[in-house]
């Protein structure tokens, strides 16, 4: 019995990155980017520690955004220790990046930043 539901879990699990690769290749992911990218973009330097909780308030307003869906994968090298993890991308014209630097507090400042940013 346990084998046969250790086996039904890996099976779901392939199933899961098979749609996560499906949707790497419909978003096409050469024009989307990381957080770190937004964040690269606008100037601003963050400790890692920081950055990924930017990287969490985006996501948590993409899925708000996008019906529980979460935002594509794709394979990146860590910043500072070069090891490939899996990240979520996204468009750089996604709202969720905006509303990633209102909700977390060591980035609220930087909307206005942003703002202008993305106007330019």
């Amino acid at each position: 019995m346990r084998r046969t539901i250790t086996a039904i879990r890996r099976l779901a699990a392939v199933a899961r990155q098979i749609h996560i690769d499906l949707r790497h290749a419909v978003f096409g992911l050469g024009n989307l980017i990381r957080t770190g990218d937004m964040l690269e973009r606008l100037g601003i330097q963050l400790p890692d520690g920081q950055q990924s909780w930017y990287g969490r308030h985006v996501a948590k307003a993409y899925r708000a955004a996008h019906d529980g869906q979460d935002a594509p994968k794709a394979w990146a090298q860590h910043r500072t220790t070069g090891r490939w993890i899996r990240v979520f991308v996204y468009s750089p014209t996604d709202p969720a990046l905006l509303a990633g630097l209102r909700s977390y507090k060591a980035t609220t400042d930087l909307v206005t930043r942003a703002s202008f940013a993305e106007a330019a």
